[in-house]
């Protein structure tokens, strides 16, 4: 409000001047004469009619630049960032390596196909290492299997469990009929199947170049190694039990 006061000490008979074209600029104007005093007050007022006021130009969405939201970005006022979102590695357990099975061990036994009884037959089991890879639980994964453990069936009725599948005598540089950690006497002569299980150990890798272990072995089975156990006698003949197997002593 702007409010203009004209004040004169004793004006005599002072007519009371009114409105001007000032009143355009100062809106509603009001004179009041008391014969001693000329008050004149005004109220600015609108310069322009309320039609003729600008209002706010609402927004065009055909001239507002288009916000581009790409998947997998997450966009805010400081403009868009890669999401990245944070996997869990799944839990394993032996029982879910089903599908991933290891190659079977080999078995074989010196002296090649027969035994004496009462005298060490030596048993070689051969297993390696294996790396295979496939799917699980929708991942990309490689298993690592490793031999554990040896299960020898003598066919017999006893068993035996090694840390290691064997070796020949040549490569233990040791004589035929020498005692091993995989050798085994039969006490009867007869023909024996002999078997092996070898206990893998596992442990897989989701595609980061670290390998988890798995608890427990998955087992792999090795054909049966056919075996006679025979006596040994001192006698003069002109074959050998493998040559004649029904010869004396055979």
């Amino acid at each position: 409000m702007l409010a203009i006061i004209l004040s004169a000490g004793i004006l005599l008979a002072a007519p009371a001047t009114p409105c001007d074209s000032t009143d355009t600029l100062l809106g509603t104007c009001k004179t009041i004469n008391s014969g001693t005093q000329i008050d004149i007050t005004a109220t600015r007022g609108e310069t322009e009619p309320p039609s003729a006021r600008a209002s706010p130009t609402p927004p065009n969405p055909a001239l507002e630049p288009e916000e581009t939201v790409t998947p997998g970005e997450l966009c805010g006022p400081l403009g868009c960032r890669p999401l990245y979102g944070v996997g869990t590695l799944p839990d394993v357990t032996i029982e879910d390596l089903a599908s991933f099975r290891p190659s079977a061990p080999s078995l074989d036994g010196e002296p090649e196909g027969f035994g004496v009884v009462g005298m060490p037959t030596n048993l070689v089991a051969t297993a390696s290492t294996q790396h295979i890879a496939g799917t699980l639980f929708d991942w990309d994964v490689t298993v690592r299997f490793t031999p554990a453990g040896y299960v020898f069936d003598h066919g017999d009725g006893s068993e035996v469990r090694t840390a290691s599948g064997g070796a020949t005598w040549d490569s233990l540089g040791l004589p035929q009929f020498t005692a091993t950690s995989t050798s085994h006497i039969y006490r009867e002569r007869g023909a024996y199947a002999v078997h092996v299980d070898v206990q893998y150990a596992a442990a897989v890798d989701f595609g980061t170049g670290t390998w988890r272990d798995v608890p427990g072995y998955v087992t792999a089975s090795g054909a049966p190694y056919a075996l006679r156990v025979v006596d040994v006698r001192t006698a003069l003949v002109d074959q050998t039990c493998v040559e004649d197997p029904t010869g004396p002593g055979c």
